[in-house]
C-alpha cells in the first residue's frame, strides 16, 4: 500500500464526524416533522367536530364531593 491509499486518522475522524452530523440532522428533521404533524392533526380534528361532540359527556355525573373532606 502506498501512502496515498492509506486513510489517515484525520480523514477517518472527519468522515465519522460528518456521518454523525448527517444522522443528527436527519433525526432533528424527523422530530420537527412529528411535532408539526401532530399540531396539524389536532387543529384538523378540532375544526371538524360534530354537534354531537359538544354534548358527548352531558349525561355523566361528576363527583361533587371530591376534595371537600366528606
Amino acid at each position: 500500500m502506498s501512502e496515498s491509499e492509506a486513510s489517515t486518522p484525520i480523514e477517518t475522524s472527519n468522515n465519522t464526524l460528518r456521518a454523525i452530523g448527517w444522522v443528527s440532522l436527519g433525526v432533528g428533521i424527523a422530530a420537527v416533522g412529528i411535532v408539526v404533524g401532530r399540531e396539524l392533526r389536532k387543529r384538523y380534528q378540532f375544526n371538524h367536530r360534530t354537534p354531537y361532540d359538544f354534548y358527548a359527556n352531558a349525561g355523566t355525573q361528576a363527583a361533587s364531593e371530591f376534595g371537600m373532606g366528606v
